[in-house]
């Protein structure tokens, strides 16, 4: 049924049928004459969309792109934002995100570790559930990291300095961490936040990955965004100690001092590669206002090169002038090329 010319670059489908009733009455509903090209538009927004790891990449990716045909899969997309961070289901829905993108890339690292959901599983400590996730190093049972998910505004930092015992008991992140250890057996423990669910008290501090001292590591991810990336660097660190310190008598001290500086200059990275993306977008942004006004002037200039030789512009002329549909046209295939820079 399909076809790949490599020598023409095509994707070539013959006889191609198919039995679906929503993509039936999206196709009935639009005339003829258009049917072809909104077929082509079809498939290439369903190729970028299984080339992205989350719906929300995809749709920042694509929404000046494709244009109005994506307004109401937006749509679709906020309302589901608006109910996952209203509703307690963010809590189980962030668990199995996080569990799914660390399986994936220990799949793409060729780590043979594997992330398992604890569920409503207690651990060794009675009717305790902390530790959402449990990763098996290697697959072997006894070195394990713990990684608990709070999608919680209310968690505070908690550190044992400023912490009053007589108070009503309430988790922090300190407490997660130490609970999901003892709880689960770990070596090493990770809390994850969501950046727009994450107390400043631990945002002020840890802006991306964090390491407190014999405690545990917090990682700030962006969900809606498929961010994961810090959870990724947390995972890593945590696993390097994780191995080696059943063999090696770590002193402590110095093991938080080398750890704290490659989480620093791990940050300073993120941020510098940040700042150079943002100024990719910007040049790329320039770059299609100077095409622009470049296509503009050769338009204008051959209209007045006519005009000067005929000594008219005829109402096609003038209509086609006004409109600058070839403008138009060549702009498109100029703009996809700075955007595929």
């Amino acid at each position: 049924m399909l076809n790949l010319n490599q020598k023409l670059r095509r994707v070539e489908i013959k006889e191609f049928e198919i039995e679906n009733e929503i993509v039936f009455n999206y196709f009935d509903q639009i005339p003829a004459n258009e049917r072809d090209e909104k077929l082509i538009r079809t498939i290439y927004i369903g190729v970028l969309a299984l080339m992205e790891d989350r719906l929300s990449a995809f749709l920042s990716k694509t929404s000046n792109e494709l244009g109005t045909e994506l307004e109401s899969l937006k749509m679709i997309f906020e309302m589901k934002k608006e109910l996952f961070y209203k509703t307690t289901i963010k809590g189980s829905l962030a668990e199995e995100d996080i569990a799914e993108f660390l399986n994936e890339y220990f799949k793409e690292r060729r780590i043979k570790d594997v992330a398992l959901l604890t569920g409503n599983e207690a651990g060794n400590l009675p009717r305790n559930k902390t530790g959402d996730i449990i990763c098996r190093i290697n697959g072997d049972s006894d070195l394990r990291i713990a990684i608990e998910c709070k999608f919680d505004k209310s968690v505070k930092l908690g550190n044992i300095e400023s912490k009053d015992v007589f108070t009503r008991k309430y988790d922090t992140a300190w407490s997660q961490l130490i609970e999901s250890d003892a709880n689960r057996a770990s070596k090493v423990s990770i809390i994850v936040f969501d950046i727009s669910l994450v107390d400043n008290s631990i945002l002020r501090i840890f802006e991306n990955v964090g390491y407190i001292n014999s405690i545990g590591f917090i990682a700030i991810i962006d969900s809606q965004k498929g961010d994961y990336s810090n959870l990724a660097i947390a995972y890593m660190l945590a696993r390097d100690i994780a191995i080696n310190a059943k063999n090696v008598d770590l002193d402590k001290d110095v093991l938080a001092m080398i750890v704290n500086r490659i989480i620093k200059d791990i940050n300073e990275i993120t941020n510098i590669k940040r700042l150079v993306e943002g100024n990719i977008e910007n040049n790329k942004a320039i770059l299609k206002q100077l095409e622009k006004s470049i296509l503009l002037m050769e338009f204008n200039q051959d209209y007045l090169s006519k005009f000067l030789n005929d000594g008219t512009l005829t109402k096609k002329d003038l209509l086609d002038f006004y409109m600058g549909e070839d403008v138009k046209d060549k702009y498109k295939l100029i703009e996809k090329e700075i955007n595929e820079l």
